[in-house]
């Protein structure tokens, strides 16, 4: 690769310029998402009034388009695992467009998300390996199956106005400076520059109260973009940091998943109990919550950097032990609400 491909000043042009193409794209569509895909309130929503959706349209777009730009550009990104994984990404976006408009039933859904997990699986070197003891074929598959959960569960956390975007922003953000320590790739680099920017685009759109929603186009294909860089990541030998970046995400999620089936209820139905949701009913504003969360993910990108600063094991068990603390903290600060926070 050339040593200038990926400079500050390239990567501040690829921000600057997703976030543009972003915001412009959405500007356009705007109109057009306001008479076919209106979100209306309901009893498990967090909005009061109907609000377009399908923004994620533009943050696709855009994020492919400055990807393709910069292979064309650059050296050392134009190459095959580009394409798939932006092949991919294109088409889990088309899979959620069909889902805003007209709901998709759940099996159609898992299974064609699992057809892009196994492009971006078949993406990534087989060199790269996390779990070495394990077989190859059953370690892909584990990380299909956590890549098929990724996907889905960026999807069910994208319930407030900005709080997507107070997870994307510092988790690619993050992704793109480990560059630095040669623990991403150019190509992963230049779609988290991409990414990151195109959703600096989206989120004066986004911000409470919300002139417009992702929509299950846009969450769908940013979650399965992150957890192919994350899953790159840990590949080359950065577990800690892959599982530090999104781990507000993976604990509100997944313990929310295992509470609804410990109750017995239909996991796949709508429902209001996140912890982010809970916090929103608990005396937390919309605002709080995402700046609480932005926070926490802007430190637990600071502990996953430290394990690429100092790389042995007693740091990265103290960065993940931290972390984990920093999540259980605000998670519980989410459900007792705010009078206990005061």
């Amino acid at each position: 690769m050339n040593t200038a491909a990926l400079t500050l000043g390239t990567a501040i042009l690829m921000l600057i310029a997703a976030a543009a193409m972003s915001y412009g794209l959405l500007l356009l569509l705007r109109p057009l998402l306001l008479r076919y895909a209106m979100a209306l309130p309901n009893a498990r929503s967090s909005h009061k009034t109907p609000t377009p959706q399908g923004a994620g349209i533009g943050v696709v777009a855009a994020t492919v388009a400055i990807s393709a730009l910069a292979a064309l550009a650059l050296d050392g990104i134009a190459d095959r695992t580009l394409g798939i994984v932006l092949a991919a990404a294109v088409g889990i976006a088309v899979v959620g467009a069909v889902d805003d408009i007209k709901p998709v039933g759940v099996l159609p859904r898992l299974l064609l998300q699992a057809a892009a997990v196994t492009a971006i699986l078949i993406a990534i070197p087989a060199d790269a390996r996390i779990l070495p003891a394990l077989p190859f074929a059953a370690e892909r598959a584990l990380l299909g199956l956590g890549a098929v959960w990724f996907v889905n569960l960026t999807n069910f956390m994208d319930g407030i106005d900005w709080i997507t975007a107070a997870e994307t922003v510092p988790v690619t953000a993050f992704i793109a400076l480990f560059s630095v320590f040669g623990a991403t790739s150019p190509t992963e680099t230049a779609v988290a520059l991409a990414l990151c920017g195109a959703m600096l685009g989206f989120a004066p759109l986004n911000r409470p109260v919300a002139k417009m929603f992702l929509g299950d186009v846009g969450s769908l294909a940013i979650g399965l973009l992150i957890a192919w860089m994350l899953i790159a990541l840990a590949g080359r030998g950065n577990l800690a940091a892959a599982l530090l970046l999104p781990l507000y995400y993976l604990a509100d999620a997944t313990i929310t998943l295992f509470l609804r089936l410990s109750r017995g209820e239909k996991i796949w139905v709508a429902h209001r109990t996140h912890f982010y949701q809970r916090a929103t009913q608990n005396g937390f504003s919309v605002m709080e919550t995402v700046t609480r969360i932005f926070a926490v993910n802007v430190v637990l990108g600071l502990l996953a950097l430290a394990t690429l600063i100092w790389t042995g094991l007693a740091v990265q068990i103290v960065a993940l032990a931290c972390g984990t603390a920093l999540v259980a903290w605000l998670l519980s600060a989410f459900a007792k609400g705010r009078a206990s926070a005061a």
